[in-house]
This record gives structure tokens, sequence and C-alpha cells, in this order.
């Protein structure tokens, strides 16, 4: 039996409704506060969002609404194993959601904020958030991208990831996020090609007060050492003291000294 009613045959290809296409905003130019206010009320209403980032595309939802965090790990096809990130607007927010960060953090996020390093800490006993298994940890993040903080400043902190499907590449441009996350979104905002597809550097400091990496993206690690030593690579190893030596101490021009006469063959045994 056909599922195909009599009426079916009647319709002309050209009389079928398009599909739903999602709901992309053109932030490149112009005036900004109509994006601004769909992106608060978007996350108001607990729904998921897409904008562009300093890094890669980010799907985000607020961090306070467990649902909407639920629905972007959803749209990424994500496990509660894997919870996201937090998008903050500037340093001072870090206070009400971290609390015993290192000095070795401290210095970093001050030289690399906002830019692309996730540092994660331990969060406040009191933080009501639900980003999945975070065993008391927080991953944040302040974005170096005008649209993004002006975002963020209206919508408070946000749960982030790339705007991709779990294993695909990641988002650059806004019609690769809407491609891969389509109507799962509520909102994409358009700020042009992101300088992707290379991610944040990701720094753990809840195992060991001068950090450690656990993923190594923009920021490399000698230049992280270059502001604290002591951070670890990703395998646990500390630096070596050579290398703990070259970075803390700056490069000088020698004194010039008196022409020494050339070496004997005696000489040479020793140096």
């Amino acid at each position: 039996m056909s599922d195909t009613s009599d009426d079916s045959k009647d319709i002309a290809p050209g009389n079928v409704p398009p599909a739903p296409q999602p709901r992309i905003v053109d932030c490149r130019q112009g005036d900004r506060g109509p994006a601004l206010t769909a992106a608060k009320e978007a996350i108001a209403d607990g729904r998921v969002m897409v904008m562009p980032t300093d890094t890669v595309y980010g799907i985000c939802a607020d961090a306070f609404d467990g649902y909407a965090v639920q629905r972007l790990l959803t749209a990424k096809r994500r496990g509660r194993d894997m919870p996201p990130p937090v998008l903050i607007s500037d340093e001072g927010v870090m206070a009400a959601l971290a609390v015993d960060v290192p000095e070795a953090a401290n210095r970093l996020v001050g030289t690399f904020w906002p830019g692309p390093l996730t540092v994660i800490c331990r969060a406040q006993s009191s933080l009501r958030m639900d980003l999945g298994d975070t065993h008391g940890t927080i991953a944040l993040r302040v974005p170096d991208h005008d649209l993004a903080r002006e975002v963020l400043r209206r919508t408070g902190p946000l749960a982030v990831s790339s705007a991709n499907v779990s294993g695909q590449p990641p988002a650059t441009t806004v019609r690769e996020a809407a491609d891969q996350l389509g109507l799962d979104v509520a909102l994409y905002l358009d700020g042009g090609p992101t300088p992707g597809p290379v991610p944040s550097t990701i720094v753990d400091f809840t195992a060991y007060p001068e950090g450690r990496v656990v993923r190594e993206g923009i920021i490399s690690l000698d230049r992280l050492r270059e502001v604290a030593p002591g951070v670890r690579s990703p395998d646990g190893e500390a630096p070596t003291p050579e290398s703990a030596e070259q970075t803390e101490q700056p490069e000088q021009t020698p004194e010039p000294v008196e022409q020494a006469p050339e070496p004997t063959a005696e000489d040479h045994r020793t140096t």
C-alpha cells in the first residue's frame, strides 16, 4: 500500500514550500544593536546560538542553564563527559567563578587575555552551573573578539564549544557552522571568517599549581613558559633546569673582553 495520498499527486515541485532555514544575522557592518538584542533574547529563552570568536565559530548557551547546556551538547552530538568551557567578558569575572587560582594562572591570563588561552581552575563551591562531568572544575576564557565580548557583556558567561558536530572540522565561517548544526541552533551571528582552525591553548591548574598544558593550540608551550616558567608539558613533565634558566634570564649582550691568545692543543681537551 502506498503512503502517498491521491492529493499529493497534484502537488507540483514548484508549489512545495521551502524547508526551514537557520536564522543568520549579518554583523559584519552597520548597527549591531538588533543582533545583540536577538542574541540576548535567544540566551534568555534557554536556546543555543553561534557566534564568531578569535579562533573558530562557537556554539553557545547560558552557562547557568543546565537545560540549555544540554541542548548545546545534543547539537554537538557530545556527551556530558566532555563539559564545555565558559567564555567570559573580562578577567574580572574570573573571581566570581573560580577559587584558589594559582599565581601562575594569574600571570598567564594577565598576559594572554583577551586571547586564545583557556585556563582550568577549581570552581567556586557555590557556583550553580551544570556543565557536565566537571568534577568541581571550570574552564574559562576571554575571547579577543569585539562582537563576542559585546554579546558576553549582555548575556553573562556562556558555555561554549566549537560550532561543529563532534568529529567534524571546526567552522571558520557562519555557513560552515550552519551546514553542520542547522536548526539545532536558534541564531547564528555572522562576523565574517575567523582566524582558525587552530583552537585555543588549554592549561589545567587543578593538579599542578604551575599548570599543565592539556591542549597546545595557538599559544605554544615555549611562549607560556616565557611568562610562567614552571608550566608542565602535556605529558606532565616539568621544564628542565636548563630550559627554565634560559626562560627566566633575559638575553644579555656580553661586555667586550680583551682578545685571548689562541688555545693550545692541550687547552682543547678541557673546552
